[in-house]
């Protein structure tokens, strides 16, 4: 393979190629474009591409392939982790290598959803290692005969709620025990379950009421890319900051989120783009979820809500991931239901979510993100 640092302002050994190819562009506008009397109109027509920077890492995030709305759209952090290289052009591909996973620009999707696509880290680093491992014959969960291999439990609801098939690819392991942890291996990436991640009281929550519990950190995705890039000899050095990128953060963006009470669905935004979706339970008749303009004003990581309203008296420990947009109206995380998404509201007029989308919209979110119920 050949690899090639895509050239930016802190790289200065471009090739003769994109050099001549830069001044036949240059002579194009300077004698072609309309604007060339006025050279800083000329450079206010440049399109803007927005660039981050990951500080703990060193490295940078870009849209110019459109790299960094797929990260932002697809999990974010906790999906692939941060940069650990800049873009390279590896067999005239443009590729970023990432904690979790490697980025590809396919220009011929380009405009469509599959113009970013993860590269196969789980293959390139399940096959050299030589490891046989022949499917079972039977098994429970979702069989994928284009592997022959089946996913089941965590790892198949963790699969099928945080990507899927474009994400992870199909499984080509069965699970099994590696060090005393139950892990799996698909195209894409590699998982493990941690069942520690669950708080002995949700554990016992999920015994009393008898449906499974997750956390955002109870089924885990292994850090594959750095292996990966290990493997091929790729350096994750630092690289300096480029001019005016800013530090990644959420709130270089325009947060906010939406309530569907009819669709009982929760959609976060930064900006236009969709970074996130989950289904939800609101208030019941007579404790009515309310419709209009509001923001988050008070954040708690846990709380027990305890209140009389409507002759009726609740008392409820631990609550997960609690955000309050109107008065005593929050979102948060539920154990004591799974009724998210099915149509039934079953709250006292809050917003429940499962516990992991809790979890992810208050790592989120922030004191201030205004929330449109309707």
């Amino acid at each position: 393979m050949s690899y090639t640092i895509l050239p930016t302002t802190h790289h200065r050994h471009i090739t003769t190629t994109l050099s001549i190819l830069a001044i036949s562009v240059l002579g194009w506008l300077y004698w072609f474009h309309p604007v060339t009397a006025h050279p800083t109109a000329a450079r206010s027509r440049l399109p803007v591409v927005r660039t981050v920077y990951f500080p703990a890492t060193g490295h940078h995030l870009s849209n110019r392939v459109g790299f960094l709305d797929f990260w932002r759209a697809n999990g974010q952090l906790h999906t692939f982790g941060m940069p650990i290289t800049e873009e390279l052009v590896v067999d005239g591909r443009i590729v970023q290598y990432f904690e979790r996973a490697r980025f590809e620009y396919h220009p011929e999707y380009a405009g469509t959803p599959q113009q970013v696509q993860l590269g196969l880290l789980g293959r390139e680093w399940f096959d050299p290692q030589g490891l046989v491992m022949p499917p079972a014959s039977a098994g429970d969960g979702a069989f994928f005969a284009e592997t022959g291999y089946w996913v089941s439990g965590e790892f198949l609801e963790f699969w099928e709620r945080h990507g899927g098939l474009p994400v992870f690819g199909f499984p080509i392991s069965d699970a099994f025990y590696d060090n005393g942890v139950l892990t799996q291996y698909f195209e894409r990436a590699w998982l493990r379950y941690r069942p520690e991640a669950l708080s002995p009281f949700l554990r016992q929550q999920q015994l009393i009421y008898g449906f499974d519990l997750d956390t955002l950190d109870e089924v885990q995705i292994d850090d594959l890319g750095r292996r990966v890039a290990a493997q091929l000899g790729l350096s994750t050095a630092p690289v300096a900051r480029l001019p005016g990128a800013p530090d990644w953060s959420p709130a270089l963006w325009h947060r906010w989120i939406e309530v569907d009470l009819t669709r009982q669905r929760l959609f976060a935004y930064e900006d236009d783009l969709l970074v996130f979706t989950a289904p939800v339970a609101t208030g019941r008749d007579g404790f009515n979820t309310p419709r209009g303009e509001f923001a988050i004003y008070y954040r708690l990581p846990e709380q027990t809500m305890a209140d009389c309203l409507g002759g009726e008296c609740w008392y409820v420990p631990n609550i997960p991931w609690v955000q309050y947009v109107v008065g005593g109206v929050a979102l948060h995380g539920t154990y004591w239901h799974n009724a998210h998404g099915t149509g039934v509201r079953i709250s006292h007029g809050c917003i429940n979510l499962r516990i992991d989308d809790a979890q992810w919209l208050y790592t989120w979110a922030d004191l201030g993100v205004p929330v449109r119920v309707y």
